[in-house]
């Protein structure tokens, strides 16, 4: 069973159409990245999804809810986490908490029971009476996706969480974003950080022109570059080795070749030929080259 089905979304503005048949299908408790360049679609589809915006065509469920016909019913199954934090800087992390908790409709205590958990969970329990303009940008951000789990919804939309942040803040979210998805909710992430889908994402769907042009693990979108390569430098006969590999060589006698076995059979292959590898290294396809090559051949299309 799927959390977000979206089947042929269709959203016009003009002459552009920002979805363009626009399918999806994310299971629970899975952190499924969006990804795609500026303009491709990924933030409209968002907005669709959290009913935030008419389509103009295409059916799409959330939570087992229709988001045309169902919308309120869609609206308290998810949580909704921009580019800009939403909390107040002048109180401190439990009060913020408390008060969305309490614009939830939940009771007194009940708010500061949630708050209290949401605290703990994102490792803000220490700071929970400072005020949030004290806290450092990982926390802020922790703080504003922790405000959005008040209810803890079936589906949490996180757009660009880590924007400006500094290594250790994005590693701070990362950490809790994994501790939503194990906990049963549903991530829809959206980001320009290929290395942040790459280390959150169970599956990814690239983005481009409306429609998603690829979907995948991030291992199954890499092979589509080709395998593992293998580069190594060898002191002498570096271009008659080259050759036998069928690999080409560059002026500092640096080889590359893809390898489609294993690692221990290249370094066999290697050892045949008579050559003394140093500064061997094994490189997989990374999704920036994913990126790169999918979105360039859709734009030649």
């Amino acid at each position: 069973m799927h959390t977000l089905i979206a089947q042929g979304l269709r959203k016009r503005y003009g002459d552009l159409h920002a979805l363009d048949g626009f399918d999806l299908h994310v299971g629970p408790g899975v952190i499924h990245g969006l990804l795609g360049p500026n303009g491709a679609g990924k933030t409209t589809a968002v907005k669709a999804l959290a009913t935030l915006i008419d389509l103009d065509g295409g059916t799409a469920r959330v939570a087992g809810f229709d988001v045309r016909t169902q919308a309120r019913q869609v609206r308290r199954s998810i949580g909704l986490i921009g580019q800009n934090a939403a909390v107040d800087e002048i109180l401190g992390g439990r009060q913020n908490l408390v008060m969305f908790g309490r614009l939830y409709g939940l009771g007194k205590a009940d708010a500061r029971a949630r708050a209290d958990d949401l605290l703990a969970t994102f490792g803000l329990a220490g700071a929970a009476d400072r005020a949030v303009s004290t806290y450092s940008g990982g926390m802020r951000r922790r703080l504003d996706i922790a405000a959005g789990l008040i209810l803890t919804p079936a589906v949490l939309f996180l757009d660009e969480p880590t924007t400006g942040l500094d290594p250790r803040g994005r590693n701070e979210v990362w950490t809790g974003v994994r501790e939503i998805a194990a906990r049963g909710t549903t991530v829809l992430l959206t980001t320009q950080y290929l290395d942040e889908a790459d280390q959150l994402a169970a599956r990814i769907s690239v983005v481009d022109h409306g429609k998603v042009i690829a979907e995948g693990s991030p291992d199954e979108l890499k092979r589509r570059v080709g395998g593992d390569r293998v580069t190594f430098t060898v002191r002498e006969n570096a271009a008659e080795i080259a050759r036998r590999l069928g690999a080409e060589t560059d002026e500092d006698s640096r080889i590359t070749v893809e390898v489609t076995t294993d690692l221990i059979d290249v370094v066999r292959t290697l050892d045949g030929l008579g050559a003394r590898p140093t500064d061997l290294r094994l490189r997989r396809p990374t999704l920036d080259e994913v990126f790169l090559h999918l979105t360039a051949k859709e734009s030649v299309r």
